[in-house]
């Protein structure tokens, strides 16, 4: 029988009431859900954790996630790291300008349980669309 370890995914957004829902549909899943309020917070338990998935928000105090994304990009531990978007930014070009700054995949919030497990499944799976350039 083949045993495989839980998926560790950092969860970075300064919305705490965010946080929770995402960490309660993901660890029903079976992950394992690292939370992160802010962009320094999120680099630091990035390195100490070494998720699987990232899915950060855009808007954060400190760093944003492309400031977040451009250190993690730029990190040979992180550089390969599925990297998810998952902001209110709808406007027209944002889907362009985050996949083109790196981002594995972009959602806009809110996102639905069943939306969010299929996203996470496919880019877990390797089947997401690869980032833009």
């Amino acid at each position: 029988m083949e045993s495989t370890d839980p998926t560790r995914i950092l969860i970075a957004d300064d919305n705490a009431s965010g946080r929770a829902l995402l960490r309660a549909i993901l660890e029903k899943d079976g992950h394992i859900v690292i939370e992160a309020a802010n962009g320094e917070e999120a680099i630091l338990l990035m390195n100490e954790h070494r998720p699987d998935l990232a899915i950060l928000d855009i808007h954060m105090p400190g760093r944003t996630g492309f400031e977040v994304l451009a250190v993690l990009r730029s990190d040979p531990n992180h550089a390969a790291t599925p990297v998810m978007a998952l902001t209110a930014s709808a406007t027209p070009g944002d889907r362009e300008r985050i996949l083109g700054a790196g981002f594995t995949d972009y959602y806009t919030k809110p996102v639905g349980p069943a939306r969010l497990r299929q996203i996470v499944a496919e880019i877990l799976k390797g089947s997401a669309k690869p980032p833009l350039r």
